[in-house]
């Protein structure tokens, strides 16, 4: 057996080193049960764990192997679902107090494809009331932390996978991204998240606003993303809005290198106010593009207008729709912001919301056709670093809402276009700097190829343990 510290190991290297029968599933299923068991108190990132059920699938996965019978190059890895995601055998609690603690009887897709892979469910990991902002903590499990600094938040509603995925408690991570639920924890806990277009990775019970949400990964490297793509990107005819024609292997051309690719960096995107350290590192990941063989334009899409109010009122009415079919007593359990939103969203009329989906339908145009001329769109993922936990908007910010401080997140799931954040440095103060790649519909495969080609010259960096810089 391999002297390498399975809990440390990428999806492709357990893999690798199944293949070659240098380790054994249940080891790596018991170092992954093992970094949860040390560092989640830390974090909170996972809210259910399932270590019988997770050694039973691994002893299993450990004969396939050994009769060469596996099932796909994921069998035996350790992987984590989302808690808004429905698992045989655990519970869904969204984080919600609404909500049973009864385990589900069916795997929704991602689970099934999963399962069905091989691969090794460890367990649910955390998310804010039925995923509703760009932070993780809820009533019932408390706040989700961020790995590099636990006073912060992880970003959200992914935060769970993401942190798990910073530490790797699990090789692979199901994340959900309606507003940039992917995106935004990836940029925060320094890894990627990859979020593709609409209706390739299909999802079964349909999310609050079915239209908004992607089902994606979060991981350490775009190889790890690829082989998880491969597996949950596959049609469901459960979900309504799932669409055919994904790639059969999402990671074909990730060996391609940047040549022959236009992208048009953006260090904002219309009037939005950057931080100097996140411009500073975005600017610093589009030079190194460039010197990649990249062509690389300062541009951004023109006329660009931030659709804050186009996407409040979809996002907003689905909060309300929540808000009007509870009871006055179950209302006043829910989270207050989610409260909030849907009082809000009262005064709208159905006026409103068609005019809302007009707005969006001119916005994909818009972006669609920026797309024929460059092939990939760069600018930073979040305008911020990360802030304390347990708040919804940066303290002393003057904003009331999550969607203020994440304005280049939500405009591509309006548009359903793909996008993945990539980690590219720190600030002075040792925090996570992401850049967010975006191509047109159905443009998946060349977005991770770009996002390979970069992480491949230069690697990301995370944290040994919870808190790192303290223990230095």
């Amino acid at each position: 057996m391999s002297d390498t510290d399975l809990g440390t190991c990428t999806a492709a290297e357990l893999s690798r080193l199944y293949a070659r029968k240098e380790a054994s599933p249940l080891e790596a299923t018991r170092a992954a049960l093992d970094r949860i068991e040390t560092f989640n108190d830390a974090v909170n990132a996972y809210v259910h764990v399932d270590r019988e059920g997770a050694e039973k699938a691994a002893r299993a996965s450990a004969q396939r192997w050994g009769r060469g019978e596996q099932r796909s190059p994921l069998d035996g890895v350790p992987v984590s679902m989302k808690d808004l995601t429905e698992v045989a055998g655990m519970p869904a609690r969204d984080g919600s107090l609404l909500t049973s603690d009864e385990p589900c009887e069916t795997d929704a897709p991602p689970a099934a494809r999963m399962r069905e892979a091989g691969a090794v469910i460890l367990g649910k990991t955390n998310t804010p009331e039925f995923g509703w902002k760009g932070v993780t903590d809820n009533r019932v499990f408390g706040p989700t932390r961020n790995p590099w600094d636990t006073r912060l938040t992880p970003g959200g509603s992914s935060g769970g996978a993401a942190a798990a995925a910073a530490l790797n408690m699990g090789a692979l991570h199901q994340g959900g991204d309606s507003g940039g639920s992917i995106r935004i924890p990836a940029s925060f806990t320094g890894t990627f998240g990859f979020k593709p277009t609409f209706g390739w990775t299909p999802q079964w019970p349909p999310a609050n606003v079915p239209t908004l949400s992607h089902i994606g990964p979060l991981t350490r490297t775009v190889e790890d993303a690829v082989m998880m793509l491969n597996i949950i990107g596959r049609y469901d005819h459960r979900d309504p809005y799932a669409t055919r024609g994904m790639p059969e292997d999402w990671g074909r051309d990730i060996g391609e290198g940047l040549k022959g690719l236009k992208i048009a960096y953006a260090p904002t995107l219309g009037e939005v106010e950057v931080d100097a350290e996140v411009a500073a590192r975005v600017l610093e990941a589009a030079e190194k593009f460039e010197a990649l063989g990249a062509e690389v334009v300062e541009t951004q899409p023109p006329d660009f207008d931030c659709p804050i109010e186009t996407f409040k009122k979809i996002w907003w009415t689905a909060s309300r729709d929540v808000y009007l079919k509870l009871s006055e007593a179950d209302r006043d359990r829910l989270d207050p912001g989610l409260v909030d939103n849907a009082i809000s969203a009262e005064a709208w009329t159905a006026v409103d919301l068609f005019r809302a989906e007009a707005a969006r339908a001119a916005l994909t145009q818009k972006l669609e056709k920026f797309n024929q001329e460059y092939n990939l769109l760069l600018c930073p993922t979040v305008p911020i670093p990360p802030f304390r936990a347990d708040h919804d908007v940066p303290p002393g910010s003057g904003m009331t809402d999550w969607i203020e401080w994440s304005p280049f997140t939500y405009p591509f799931n309006l548009s359903q276009q793909p996008c993945c954040s990539v980690p590219c440095g720190f600030t002075d103060a040792g925090l996570p700097v992401g850049f967010q790649l975006c191509g047109g519909k159905y443009d998946d495969v060349r977005v991770l190829r770009a996002a390979h080609a970069y992480l491949a010259e230069h690697p990301a960096r995370f944290p040994t343990v919870p808190d790192p810089a303290e223990t230095a």
